[in-house]
């Protein structure tokens, strides 16, 4: 066989491995790109449920709050 052959074998096989790697790679990028994406999205919904769970529980444990329940449920009592 002459260099010529071996080239061209040598440039097609090229081509073909490249077409069937190719494609799969781009959509790894993708894939990581999405799930770093969601993880982030994910992150700050956490966040914000921490905050609206900090806010709750200053609400419930306020004195008030519980007096005014106490005072809710003595209504209650008297109506029944």
């Amino acid at each position: 066989m002459n260099m010529t052959a071996i080239a061209i074998v040598a440039l097609v096989c090229w081509a073909i491995v490249e077409l069937v790697n190719g494609p799969r790679g781009k959509s790894k990028d993708k894939k990581a790109a999405a799930q770093v994406n969601q993880t982030n999205e994910l992150e700050r919904e956490v966040a914000a449920m921490r905050d609206r769970i900090e806010t709750l529980e200053k609400i419930v444990t306020d004195e008030k709050y519980d007096l005014n329940r106490q005072f809710d449920d003595l209504k209650k009592d008297k109506v029944a």
